[in-house]
């Protein structure tokens, strides 16, 4: 946690420690007007930084999304089976591209080839620390298994390969109901054509 002068933390304590984490902070803030507020306390959810990445094939012009199941959607009442990117924490030494490339093989099958980071957002500020490193990779979808995931992780994900045209058809249609997918697509839609001339042009020149 980085300091900053215009927040004053008076407790920090740990409420529960688990698969993630919750933290409890009694701090105050300088107000805009420059006073401090009272002491208020908040809880935050400790679960890590991520790094997630949009699997796209330039040549096929095709897009790798995964599915598989969500204990928070279940609780939310939505279909927990959700159409997602490939994502996971980011442990200790690890940099945010190498998780998201590690991820890709695992989740998919699929060597990604190379990646460009797209963004860097906060998921839920007002009540968790994760920061997610958002990636597009370059894969050969040619050859993409039907399904994936680490036994020990208890991970069951079936694996879609969608023509990008029809990719963006179900983000439009709100099909896709997790945000970083909604980011990672939507920056794709609106750059689709530009970097897939450019990421053929990169393919080439390199075989």
């Amino acid at each position: 946690m980085a300091s900053d002068p215009r927040v004053d933390v008076q407790n920090h304590v740990i409420l529960c420690q688990s698969h993630f984490r919750l933290d409890q902070y009694s701090l105050r803030f300088r107000r805009f007007d420059g006073d401090w507020s009272p002491v208020v306390s908040r809880e935050v959810f400790e679960r890590g930084h991520a790094a997630a990445l949009l699997p796209y094939d330039p040549i096929r012009d095709e897009i790798v999304l995964i599915e598989q199941f969500r204990a928070g959607a279940m609780a939310a009442g939505c279909n927990p089976w959700l159409y997602e990117i490939v994502a996971g924490v980011i442990d200790a030494g690890e940099t945010p591209q190498d998780v998201a490339h590690r991820e890709g093989l695992e989740e998919t099958g699929l060597k990604i080839q190379f990646s460009k980071l797209i963004y860097d957002y906060l998921a839920s500020p007002g009540g968790s620390s994760e920061n997610c490193h958002v990636y597009i990779g370059c894969v050969d979808a040619s050859n993409t298994p039907e399904f994936a995931g680490l036994t020990e992780e208890s991970e069951d994900i079936r694996i879609h390969v969608l023509p990008a045209a029809d990719a963006f058809v179900l983000l439009n249609n709100n099909k896709i109901n997790n945000a970083v997918s909604i980011i990672a697509l939507q920056w794709l839609e609106h750059r689709h054509q530009t970097l897939r001339r450019d990421w053929q042009q990169r393919l080439e020149q390199s075989s």
